[in-house]
């Protein structure tokens, strides 16, 4: 089966197959109320915002989040890097998300990215992040989501050596067009990485 991921802008996505999962839903326009399941990475205001997660989610939407979320949104399960759920037919990992040399994004807030596994599709959001040794760790990926923005993330060029070392059969990148980062940010990881990469506008999707 195939899975549809849509780039709704930043670091924001919409992952459908089976379910409906959000991840970092910012800046969300329309108040759908079928989201299934949402992820939220860390507590930066591009990130987590609880009128959003109220616009995607309804009575029964779980929502896995870090610690900090969790507390400041008063209801969720927290997860930190290496640990496992399942919600429904999706297994979320999450994995380590910290910067190298910035302040940005500290290891010791144990903010994250995710490995969602779905019909037979393992998709990995790297989350806020710099190229770290933990990628090593991550394995199998048909499509990895990855920032390109700079300054609070990965360059394009990080970016790509970043892909380079997960062997993904795929990339996107996100966290460019707003706060910081443009296309061609997006265009230097194409032009460096080892596999295929698509490059969205927010809105559009892709199948994997």
């Amino acid at each position: 089966m195939s899975v549809t991921v849509e780039w709704l802008g930043h670091a924001s996505f919409k992952i459908s197959d089976g379910i409906t999962l959000y991840i970092d839903p910012w800046k969300i326009a329309d108040a759908a109320h079928d989201g299934d399941l949402v992820l939220i990475s860390h507590d930066h205001f591009d990130h987590y915002v609880a009128e959003d997660i109220a616009k995607v989610a309804r009575g029964d939407t779980v929502i896995v989040a870090t610690a900090d979320v969790v507390a400041k949104h008063g209801s969720g399960q927290a997860i930190k890097p290496g640990q496992t759920t399942e919600v429904g037919p999706a297994t979320i990992t999450a994995t380590a998300a910290y910067n190298i040399g910035k302040e940005f994004h500290p290891q010791d807030n144990e903010w994250v990215g995710f490995i969602i596994e779905i019909s037979g599709r393992r998709i990995y959001y790297a989350g806020d992040t710099d190229q770290i040794s933990e990628m090593d760790q991550v394995k199998d990926i048909d499509l990895a989501l990855v920032p390109v923005g700079g300054t609070y993330t990965m360059t394009g060029v990080e970016a790509a050596s970043a892909v380079n070392q997960l062997k993904p059969r795929q990339a996107l990148p996100y966290h460019w067009g707003d706060i910081v980062g443009t296309r061609i940010d997006a265009e230097v990881l194409a032009d460096h990485a080892q596999c295929n990469v698509e490059i969205l506008e927010p809105g559009q999707s892709l199948t994997v």
